[in-house]
């Protein structure tokens, strides 16, 4: 698990945000994405926390 929230250079598939929070919490990209892509199927705000989140968390350098 690692301390800080950082979007990788790899791993990632669109901008990273999904590997980010795995890669924070110590879970696979993969349960992150897919609790993500399941999250679609209810109404609410899922798109713009994902572009919040390309644009707030930063870049792994």
């Amino acid at each position: 698990m690692s301390t800080t929230l950082v979007r990788p250079r790899s791993d990632r598939m669109i901008a990273g945000v999904c590997s980010g929070i795995g890669r924070r919490f110590g879970v696979s990209a993969n349960v992150v994405r897919l609790i993500f892509l399941l999250s679609m199927l209810l109404p609410g705000p899922q798109i713009l926390i994902y572009l919040a989140g390309w644009l707030l968390i930063p870049k792994e350098y």
